[in-house]
Formats: C-alpha cells, structure tokens, sequence
C-alpha cells in the first residue's frame, strides 16, 4: 500500500461527496476515467475520458459484466455466473475486496448521501445492501421476482427494480432506513419493463422496455405520464443534468432527449451498444458486439470510438 495514497484517500472522501468528481479531481490533480468491463477476458479496461486511451487493465475474477461507480472512487463490478461481487479502488487501481455472498448478481444502485449500495441479486429475488467502504454485507431484502436492473430517487428514499430482463412487474422498496430497504409493492408497467432510472429533477423515473419501442415516465407510482415511441429494446438510460441519452443496442444508436420527454436528436454508435453512462462532460456506451467504447460529448456527438476489447458489457466514471 502506497501511504501517501491511503491517507489522501481516507482524508478526502468526505470532501469527494460535497465537491462532486470534477472538484474533487482538481483538488487531487486526478482526471475522469471509464472502467470498462471486458467479461469475455475477466478484466476491467481503464478508458481516460479526455483523451481515449487506455490507461490500464484490471485483472478481475471471470465474467465482469455490470459495473457501478460509488461516488467517484470505487467501482461495484457484478460477476453473475461467479455469483460475486468485487469492489475495485480507482487510487489505487487496484481490487479491495471479492465478495461471494450471492447467487447471480445483476446491477447495481449507489445511495446519493452515503457510501451503501443496491445490488440485485436475481437468482435469490433479493435486493442486497452493502456497505461499499467497508465491504460487508449488510441487508438482504426479498422481492416477489428476479430483481435485475434497479435505480435509486434523488433523495435516496425509494428504490425500484424490474423484476427480470422483460418484467412483466416493478418492486417499489421504501429506502427510509437506508441500510435495511423494506418492499412496499408491486407495479405494472404498460409493457415488458427493462431499465429503471430516477431523473436527475428528483420527480420522475424512466422505465424502458425489454421487448418493444417504447419508453414511459412515471411522476408517481401509478400510471405513466407519458408514453414514447424509442428505438428496439432492450433501452438504457443515463441522464446530463437536464439531457437525457437512451441506448438502443440493437439499432446501434443513441437517442437525446429533453427531461419532458420530447427526442432533439440521434447518433449513430457501434451496435450492441446496449448500456450507457454520464460523467466529466462525456456519455460512454460499450459494445458487447465489436468490443468498442463510444465517447459522446454532452450534446451528443461522437467524439472518440476505441476498440477495449472483444466484449465490451457495460462501464462507469471514476476519478483516478
């Protein structure tokens, strides 16, 4: 362990939270980095988000597919056929801990105020909570169905998850006691659900499709205020303040949109590009067909195409 780094890092992680990454960086002299998962070659492949170039590559157990970014300084990596969980430190670039505690782990969802996290574990009908500092599991929390993709409210206070890759239902969880989740109910959505994501406005969740062109938004639990035509599911979503990119895979393209809903534009990406993220100015989506990662400014025009490698599963931001 390199001392100067420890301390830097057990020092600064409060300050990482009130900053945001990019203040956080610049106190640190860091930069923005995408960890790519590569699941065919247990590796995660470090993309710097200025330049395109690969930094590094990090040896990991077999099969990373999801991966989620804690704050700017840990990456939550899903292994679902490996039934683990590992936790990778951007500084150092190195893992921190493997955690076998699951059957299929899925995705994952970051509290917004404290370093816990939200992982699905499909196979257990289970959203499981970890504490990502310390790296326990600390709550199991049983849902009617294959948890797979879930996403967390602004205020932290509800969490919701698709219960399977087309689900033919949502769980709504109450996050009051953000440690220990408690299942309120169940909703239906108006088709197959797939992604969940709370908007960044703190009122609305994006609910997109595992099996047709559509899209709806929700601003309470009933029914969706507004229903959209989108490009073949399966769709992802990820959000840039008030710009809303979604991931059409098989079409090879993501769209823009405005928070109300209404699309601005369409950019061409390596198809298979199925899942998407935002951070320091860049949408990244990879691609499991060809093994690229596509680098999107903020306004949704291409601005680098690097191949990572054979299959490119999915991929967060961190500071390094």
């Amino acid at each position: 362990m390199d001392r100067r780094d420890f301390l830097i890092g057990a020092a600064a992680a409060p300050v990482a939270l009130a900053l945001g990454p990019p203040s956080f960086a610049a106190r640190l002299g860091g930069s923005g980095v995408a960890f790519v998962t590569a699941d065919l070659e247990s590796h995660v492949v470090l993309v710097e988000l200025a330049s395109g170039e690969i930094l590094d590559r990090i040896r990991t157990a077999p099969g990373p597919r999801s991966i989620e970014a804690v704050h700017g300084r840990t990456a939550v990596v899903a292994h679902t056929e490996r039934g683990l969980v590992t936790l990778i430190d951007a500084v150092p670039r190195r893992i921190r801990a493997e955690l076998d505690g699951f059957e299929s782990p899925r995705y994952t969802a970051v509290n917004p105020s404290a370093d816990l996290v939200y992982i699905t574990d499909s196979a257990a009908e289970e959203v499981v909570t970890v504490d990502a500092v310390r790296g326990r599991i600390l709550a199991r929390t049983s849902v009617p169905g294959p948890a797979r993709h879930i996403g967390v409210s602004i205020d932290g206070r509800a969490l919701w998850t698709s219960l399977g890759t087309a689900a033919s239902r949502i769980a709504v969880l109450d996050n009051g006691n953000p440690r220990r989740p408690r299942f309120e109910r169940a909703i239906v959505p108006p088709f197959p659900a797939h992604d969940v994501v709370f908007a960044p406005d703190g009122r609305t969740v994006w609910v997109t499709s595992g099996s047709e062109r559509r899209v709806a938004l929700y601003r309470s639990e009933g029914r969706p205020s507004r229903v959209l035509v989108s490009g073949t599911a399966p769709q992802h979503v990820t959000f840039a303040r008030q710009k809303v990119f979604v991931a059409c895979g098989d079409d090879g393209v993501v769209h823009r949109h405005r928070l109300d809903g209404a699309r601005v534009r369409e950019v061409r990406v390596s198809v298979g590009s199925y899942n998407v993220t935002f951070g320091w100015g860049r949408v990244v989506t990879p691609s499991l067909g060809d093994g690229t990662v596509s680098l999107l400014d903020r306004n949704g025009h291409v601005r680098a195409v690097r191949k990572v490698a054979r299959a490119a599963h999915d991929a967060c931001i961190l500071v390094t």
